[in-house]
């Protein structure tokens, strides 16, 4: 199990930005890939984007363009940097592995973004 702590969420206006950090316990480095994960009220949670070992970067289509992810394998720590945010991007957002393997979810950092 790796345990994870997000953390950087808040209340920010429509077109604002926000940077997300998951700290991770344990050597991330030898995991292959981490993810950024949200869960709007009544929906089921989304991947927005995952981030390989090697860098590689995939995203759902509803941030391309908005979100980048990252990865610092010595802090063992990901990120995610959200701009132009809108409305619809609020939710708990929550990192894991990808996938997620059973591993457990941390308590996740609320973003809420006002029109």
């Amino acid at each position: 199990q790796v345990q994870l702590v997000e953390s950087g969420g808040g209340l920010v206006q429509a077109g604002g930005s926000l940077r997300l950090s998951c700290a991770a316990s344990g050597d991330i480095f030898s995991i292959n890939a981490m993810g950024w994960y949200r869960q709007a009220p009544g929906k089921q949670r989304e991947l927005v984007a995952f981030v390989t070992r090697d860098g590689i970067t995939q995203y759902a289509d509803s941030v391309k363009g908005r979100f980048t992810i990252s990865r610092d394998n010595a802090k063992n720590t990901v990120y995610l940097q959200m701009n132009s945010l809108k409305p619809e991007d609020t939710a708990v957002f929550y990192c894991n592995l990808f996938p997620v393997k059973g591993n457990s979810w941390g308590q996740g950092t609320q973003v809420t973004v006002s029109s």
